[in-house]
Protein backbone atom coordinates (compact mmCIF):
# COMPACT_ATOMS: atom_id res chain seq x y z
CA UNK A 1 0.00 0.00 0.00
CA UNK A 2 1.52 3.21 -1.16
CA UNK A 3 1.36 6.40 1.48
CA UNK A 4 1.90 9.87 1.28
CA UNK A 5 2.07 12.12 4.01
CA UNK A 6 2.54 15.97 4.04
CA UNK A 7 3.47 17.89 6.71
CA UNK A 8 4.93 21.72 7.99
CA UNK A 9 1.98 23.50 6.12
CA UNK A 10 1.04 27.09 8.73
CA UNK A 11 0.56 30.30 8.38
CA UNK A 12 2.74 32.53 7.78
CA UNK A 13 3.19 36.99 6.51
CA UNK A 14 3.55 37.83 3.05
CA UNK A 15 6.99 37.46 2.17
CA UNK A 16 7.62 34.69 4.13
CA UNK A 17 8.61 30.96 3.86
CA UNK A 18 7.48 27.66 4.64
CA UNK A 19 9.23 24.03 3.96
CA UNK A 20 6.40 21.22 3.68
CA UNK A 21 7.98 17.60 3.82
CA UNK A 22 6.10 14.54 1.73
CA UNK A 23 6.95 10.81 3.71
CA UNK A 24 6.51 8.30 1.03
CA UNK A 25 6.37 4.85 1.44
CA UNK A 26 5.10 1.35 0.00
CA UNK A 27 6.48 1.65 -3.87
CA UNK A 28 9.57 1.90 -5.98
CA UNK A 29 10.76 5.25 -4.31
CA UNK A 30 13.01 5.74 -6.79
CA UNK A 31 11.90 4.97 -10.29
CA UNK A 32 8.48 7.45 -9.92
CA UNK A 33 7.74 10.99 -9.66
CA UNK A 34 6.56 12.84 -6.97
CA UNK A 35 4.55 16.52 -7.49
CA UNK A 36 3.16 18.99 -5.22
CA UNK A 37 -0.38 20.13 -5.86
CA UNK A 38 -2.47 22.54 -4.25
CA UNK A 39 -6.18 23.38 -4.07
CA UNK A 40 -7.56 26.80 -2.96
CA UNK A 41 -11.10 26.91 -2.11
CA UNK A 42 -13.50 27.28 -4.91
CA UNK A 43 -10.78 26.39 -7.40
CA UNK A 44 -9.34 23.54 -9.64
CA UNK A 45 -6.27 21.58 -7.88
CA UNK A 46 -3.12 22.70 -9.89
CA UNK A 47 0.20 21.90 -10.19
CA UNK A 48 2.85 22.91 -8.85
CA UNK A 49 5.75 21.40 -8.79
CA UNK A 50 7.69 18.01 -9.33
CA UNK A 51 10.27 15.55 -9.10
CA UNK A 52 11.53 13.05 -11.05
CA UNK A 53 12.96 10.41 -8.83
CA UNK A 54 15.49 8.78 -10.78
CA UNK A 55 16.97 11.59 -12.49
CA UNK A 56 16.16 14.26 -10.12
CA UNK A 57 14.90 16.60 -12.64
CA UNK A 58 12.38 19.22 -11.40
CA UNK A 59 9.30 20.99 -13.07
CA UNK A 60 7.88 24.12 -11.80
CA UNK A 61 4.59 25.92 -12.43
CA UNK A 62 5.00 29.59 -14.03
CA UNK A 63 3.46 31.12 -10.75
CA UNK A 64 6.08 30.01 -8.67
CA UNK A 65 9.00 29.74 -10.36
CA UNK A 66 12.22 31.32 -8.96
CA UNK A 67 10.38 31.26 -5.29
CA UNK A 68 9.67 27.32 -4.75
CA UNK A 69 12.24 24.88 -4.90
CA UNK A 70 11.29 21.08 -4.65
CA UNK A 71 13.91 18.66 -3.78
CA UNK A 72 14.09 14.74 -1.86
CA UNK A 73 16.31 12.99 0.18
CA UNK A 74 16.47 9.29 -1.14
CA UNK A 75 17.76 8.43 2.51
CA UNK A 76 14.83 9.31 3.93
CA UNK A 77 12.16 8.65 1.27
CA UNK A 78 10.79 12.35 1.41
CA UNK A 79 10.52 14.94 -0.77
CA UNK A 80 10.71 18.67 0.05
CA UNK A 81 8.81 21.52 -1.17
CA UNK A 82 10.24 25.17 -0.15
CA UNK A 83 8.23 27.96 -0.22
CA UNK A 84 9.90 31.35 -0.10
CA UNK A 85 8.63 34.93 -1.04
CA UNK A 86 5.41 33.72 -0.38
CA UNK A 87 1.87 35.71 -1.43
CA UNK A 88 -1.70 36.01 -0.22
CA UNK A 89 -2.54 33.87 -3.62
CA UNK A 90 -0.38 30.72 -2.52
CA UNK A 91 -3.10 30.11 -0.17
CA UNK A 92 -4.08 26.75 -0.32
CA UNK A 93 -4.00 22.91 0.90
CA UNK A 94 -0.82 21.93 -0.47
CA UNK A 95 -0.82 17.62 -1.09
CA UNK A 96 2.06 15.67 -2.45
CA UNK A 97 0.75 12.73 -4.83
CA UNK A 98 3.25 9.94 -6.54
CA UNK A 99 3.25 9.05 -10.38
CA UNK A 100 3.27 5.64 -11.18
CA UNK A 101 3.97 5.69 -14.90
CA UNK A 102 7.79 5.78 -14.64
CA UNK A 103 8.20 9.54 -14.17
CA UNK A 104 7.00 9.25 -18.41
CA UNK A 105 4.73 12.20 -17.32
CA UNK A 106 6.30 14.13 -14.28
CA UNK A 107 6.82 17.44 -16.48
CA UNK A 108 3.04 17.41 -17.14
CA UNK A 109 2.22 18.46 -13.63
CA UNK A 110 -1.27 16.82 -14.44
CA UNK A 111 -2.93 15.34 -11.65
CA UNK A 112 -4.56 12.87 -13.95
CA UNK A 113 -1.10 10.69 -14.03
CA UNK A 114 -0.38 10.63 -10.01
CA UNK A 115 -1.87 8.14 -8.13
CA UNK A 116 -1.62 8.29 -5.03
CA UNK A 117 -2.18 11.08 -2.78
CA UNK A 118 -1.76 12.56 0.96
CA UNK A 119 -3.96 14.22 2.76
CA UNK A 120 -2.58 17.58 2.34
CA UNK A 121 -1.54 20.16 4.66
CA UNK A 122 -2.89 23.80 4.81
CA UNK A 123 -0.89 26.88 4.10
CA UNK A 124 -2.16 30.26 4.59
CA UNK A 125 -0.71 33.62 3.56
CA UNK A 126 -1.66 36.86 5.07
CA UNK A 127 -1.25 40.61 3.21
Amino acid sequence: QVHMVESGGGSVQAGGSLRLSCAASGYTYSSNCVGWFRQAPGKEREGVAAISRGGGSTYYADSVKGRFTISQDNAKSTVYLQMNSLKPEDTAMYYCAAEMYGGRFCALLNQAYFNYWGQGTQVTVSS
